[in-house]
């Protein structure tokens, strides 16, 4: 498995090399000169062309590709045009907020998708299974954004029982540590911010599980319908065994390979598509990072941001992929 995985390390390499190459070109092509944006529109050629000179705007493309790349190899992620700030000392704030929202979310997509999957599965063709179905159905459909509008009109609005939008409360913010804050609150001995925070956390969290929420229950309902079909669980029900054990310990076991892909698949796709929902609550994680330096042309932020974003994304595949073994013990990587 050691060798195995740093076969896989090592190709992230042409990979991340790639997709650095293509985002390079992407975001040249929006329009708009990152000079004119960050000085404004009444600023004069001159001016631009001093400030496109400090920026190395004026260099050729291979020159700035060239800068870039080697300082990543160096762990320089590059300097905000906009902040003049260095990326990697920028980024963790947002990225720490993205996966604090991303982690909730996941834990509440799994907990109930995983269990809805298998009561739908465990009593096919109940109304219990055609309700979770058509649910899930509307899971999929459903915008994040109509959804999100809806819980802040009902939650925050009519009822007053959650907080419209944010991390915090305004009038007594977190001391970050790591800017995780259900994490800093409790090492600080905050209850009472933990609390909070959570109220903070519960509408976009909702918001964001819903549609992985609702493919992994779609997925597990059909992995374990199959599975259940088998051999060794009719004998396993022949013996006498509660339906309970058979389905959770027998069934769930040979079956959890699909659930654990589609579980890594969407946890990556939450890091990177969280934005609408970042956006509707105010939630100021990576995603919104990227959309505001996307509006002032600030490219080695958004060339860093998705760098970022999508090394996350590969590595949660490999440590899905190794989970795999540590699951089912007949898969052995050579």
């Amino acid at each position: 498995m050691f060798a195995y995985t740093i076969r896989r390390l090592l190709m992230l390499i042409p990979v991340l090399f790639g997709l650095s190459l293509i985002v390079f070109f992407m975001i040249r092509a929006i329009p708009g000169d990152p000079a004119q944006v960050i000085l404004g529109q009444l600023a004069t050629k001159e001016a631009i062309a001093e400030l496109t000179k400090q920026l190395g705007l004026d260099q050729p493309w291979y020159t700035q590709y060239a800068n870039y790349v080697g300082g990543l190899f160096s762990g320089d992620l590059g300097e905000s045009l906009r902040t003049k700030s260095p990326i990697s000392e920028e980024i963790w704030p947002y990225l720490a907020a993205t996966i604090e929202l991303s982690f909730c979310a996941m834990v509440i997509a799994v907990f109930i998708g995983v269990n809805a999957g298998i009561i739908s599965a465990w009593f096919q063709n109940s109304w219990f299974d055609y309700a979770a179905m058509v649910l899930a159905l509307v899971g999929v459909s459903m915008p994040i954004f109509w959804l999100g509008l809806m819980e802040q009109w009902v939650f925050a609005i009519n009822l007053e029982w959650l907080p419209t939008s944010g991390r915090e409360e305004v009038r007594d913010p977190v001391s970050a540590i790591t800017h995780i804050y259900t994490l800093d609150t409790l090492l600080q001995g905050r209850l009472d911010q933990f609390w909070d925070v959570i109220r903070h956390l519960v509408m976009p969290s909702i918001a964001l599980a819903t549609i992985p929420m609702a493919i992994i229950a779609r997925i597990t309902r059909s992995t374990m319908l199959e599975v259940m079909k088998s051999d060794f669980i009719r004998t396993a029900r022949a013996k006498g065994l509660r339906m309970f054990w058979v389905v959770y310990k027998h069934s769930l076991k040979n079956a959890v390979i699909p659930i654990l892909t589609i579980i890594g698949l969407q946890t990556g796709l939450l890091l990177g598509g969280a934005i609408l929902t970042e956006t509707i609550f105010s939630w100021p994680g990576i995603g919104r990072y990227i959309y505001e330096a996307i509006g002032y042309r600030d490219y080695p932020v958004i060339q860093s941001g998705i760098l970022v974003v999508a090394f996350i994304f590969v590595m949660i595949n490999l440590t899905v992929d190794l989970m795999y073994a540590a699951v089912d013990p007949r898969i052995k990587y050579q």
